[in-house]
């Protein structure tokens, strides 16, 4: 397999696992020292991504989302990725930094943006 597919499997396991509220899944996308870091309230925050798994994913939970790969960008044994995950009110937009490790792409770092979505309106004819 290329590359640009592998990568992509190991983005199906955070996309997937996210959704299903699998966090053993989405352990299989990363190393274990990647971190993940956003701002809140206007400050840099920075968590180890063990605490991703526990705080941030709520076990056996399916979520109402889409998931998407924006891009990918290759250059030997790194990569980045843009992802954008749809919820009803709300998207995210995660930027992932992966490295090839013993043969196989891992996330060692994510960070990523929270932006509110416009209410939906229906249309009625």
């Amino acid at each position: 397999m290329n590359d640009r597919v592998l990568i992509e499997q190991a983005i199906a396991h955070y996309a997937e696992g996210g959704t299903a509220g699998d966090p053993q899944r989405v352990a299989l996308a990363f190393d274990p020292s990647a971190s993940m870091q956003f701002i809140k309230e206007g400050g840099l925050q920075t968590v180890p991504i063990a605490r991703f798994f526990t705080d941030f994913i709520k076990p056996g939970v399916m979520q109402q989302r889409t998931v998407r790969i924006e891009t990918i960008d290759i250059t030997g044994s790194a990569a980045s990725a843009k992802v954008v995950i749809d919820y009803a009110t709300h998207r995210f937009t995660d930027y992932f930094n992966l490295l090839k490790i013993d043969g196989k792409w891992l996330i060692v770092s994510k960070i990523f943006h929270r932006s509110e979505l416009a209410p939906q309106t229906k249309s009625y004819v």
